[in-house]
């Protein structure tokens, strides 16, 4: 895997602010390695949830984690606010690749980046369905090409 380097908050295209808690940090007085990977997937389904494009309970599509990856630029601690960037690297035909960033409180660069695949399957048989046209157009919105935040 290619080292990734800290990127600007413009390089994302939504954000979602995660206040930091107590019990975040460990023993080294940083927040767990183990913590950032909730901050993913609270950041992407936030984004799905506020997009309605995720019916939590009831929705005939769901879309299951199947790899997620992250590098460390830096440490967070409580009491910080952890600033979530996201942003889509690739829209396939069945799986959406989100990138994410995470800034601690106003900081201009990332101290960590990561990587979260969604795979979408039917909620019953489990096996891969094309993405709803909803969830391809609002993905596309996030494109990592993209030119800064959006609402």
């Amino acid at each position: 895997m290619q080292r990734a380097a800290p990127q600007p908050r413009h390089a994302y295209r939504w954000y979602r602010v995660i206040p930091t808690q107590w019990r975040d940090n460990d023993v080294y007085g940083h927040v767990n390695n183990a913590v950032h990977y909730t901050w993913f997937d609270t950041v992407v389904n936030g984004w799905l949830v506020a997009n309605g494009l995720l019916d939590i309970g009831g929705g005939a599509v769901a879309g299951l984690v199947v790899s997620s990856a992250c590098q460390y630029f830096g440490e967070a601690a409580f009491p910080d606010d952890i600033h979530c960037g996201l942003r889509v690297a690739r829209i396939g035909t069945t799986s959406i690749t989100y990138e994410i960033g995470l800034f601690r409180n106003e900081a201009a660069l990332s101290f960590a980046a990561g990587t979260f695949v969604h795979a979408y399957v039917d909620r019953e048989s489990r096996r891969p369905v094309p993405l709803p046209a909803a969830l391809r157009t609002a993905a596309g919105r996030l494109l990592a090409a993209g030119d800064g935040p959006q609402p």
